[in-house]
């Protein structure tokens, strides 16, 4: 079957890898590609890479242009999905790249974001236990934030195996340029941020530390506190997040904790297509998962003060956005999960 798509946001970074991704897809069309300030342009013009894209004209981004597509994505500012979300007709799949939709929590969406909660819809990370089983079928789709899912995919298998304490995670992460969007700021120019880093949301202002909690807790089945520090690295794309926490008392006692911790990590990922525990010894990094849908981590122990690392690395808008919601959209279709995700990283 041939599968309509309409992309809103194409001149941003988010929707031209949507375009990427679904541009070789074999099972999709591409219809409508929408936005807002850029309506009427050549996509050719800002999105020179999409070759076969390149002489189509953007659309304004309106329900009457998004509609009569069987799937729609998203690409929007956080604030800009849930209105024209909710013209959409509920028989389209509609998935959503933005903020919109992804906290259960209205308190928690109100504290970091200060406007009025639009409700949650499924969240799009696969790998999360049990979350296929809510994908598959679904009409809405929330796709996580591109931290989060670097963080819940390096801490998800320890809580749900009860390995790691609840109370004291912390997790910094550096993230790529990309990863800020494409509009312009004084802090994203070239002569700022090359031979550069820079922590920013620090002291736990950053929007995605509810998401992180909200995915952790819900897979530790107790609240789970996280301290999370976002950086800006000098690179384009990537994200490489270092995530620790306490070892669980009764695990820490075993003969051979480390052993036990990574073969914890080893049975959680062994039948994903996506997700690569290295061998031990090898530390994952960035450039390895560049343009992919691929994620790469390493698990450790350190035994002096107990607590369990894990560095995980993934491309911010592949695996991070836009190869997450394609992988959401082909489990909620029935399709095979790999279909269009198939290509490696790019080196060097």
């Amino acid at each position: 079957m041939t599968i309509s798509v309409a992309v809103s946001g194409a001149s941003g970074y988010a929707g031209g890898e949507l375009l990427r991704l679904l541009a070789n897809h074999p099972s999709v069309s591409i219809g409508a590609i929408t936005a807002h300030s850029n309506a009427g342009s050549r996509l050719g013009e800002l999105q020179p890479h999409l070759h076969s894209l390149s002489d189509r004209l953007l659309e304004e981004t309106t329900a009457a242009n998004l509609s009569g597509h069987d799937v729609v994505f998203l690409a929007l500012p956080h604030g800009a999905s849930a209105q024209l979300a909710a013209q959409l007709p509920e028989h389209t799949l509609v998935i959503d790249a933005g903020a919109d939709h992804r906290l259960e929590d209205p308190a928690a969406w109100e504290a970091f974001y200060k406007s009025e909660h639009a409700g949650s819809w499924p969240y799009g990370l696969p790998e999360l236990p049990g979350q296929r089983e809510k994908l598959q079928g679904s009409k809405r789709i929330a796709v996580p934030g591109c931290y989060p899912t670097s963080a819940l995919l390096a801490l998800t298998p320890g809580f749900a195996a009860g390995a790691l304490l609840p109370d004291d995670v912390v997790i910094v992460s550096a993230s790529g340029t990309s990863g800020a969007g494409k509009s312009l700021k004084a802090n994203l120019l070239g002569s700022e941020v090359m031979g550069s880093m820079s922590p920013y949301g620090v002291g736990g202002l950053h929007r995605h530390t509810p998401e992180i909690e909200q995915g952790l807790s819900q897979v530790a089945g107790e609240q789970v506190t996280v301290s999370f520090t976002p950086t800006l690295a000098p690179m384009s794309r990537g994200i490489l997040t270092t995530a620790t926490a306490k070892i669980a008392p009764q695990l820490a006692k075993q003969a051979k904790p480390a052993e036990e911790l990574r073969q914890i990590w080893a049975d959680a990922y062994q039948d994903e297509a996506f997700i690569h525990l290295l061998p031990e010894g090898q530390w994952p990094s960035t450039k390895s998962v560049v343009g992919s849908n691929h994620a790469a981590l390493q698990v450790a122990y350190d035994e002096r003060t107990g607590r369990v690392l894990v560095c995980a690395v993934i491309d911010n808008l592949t695996k991070g956005t836009a190869g997450g919601a394609v992988q959401s959209m082909n489990i909620a279709l029935g399709l095979n999960e790999t279909l269009g995700l198939e290509q490696l990283g790019v080196a060097p």
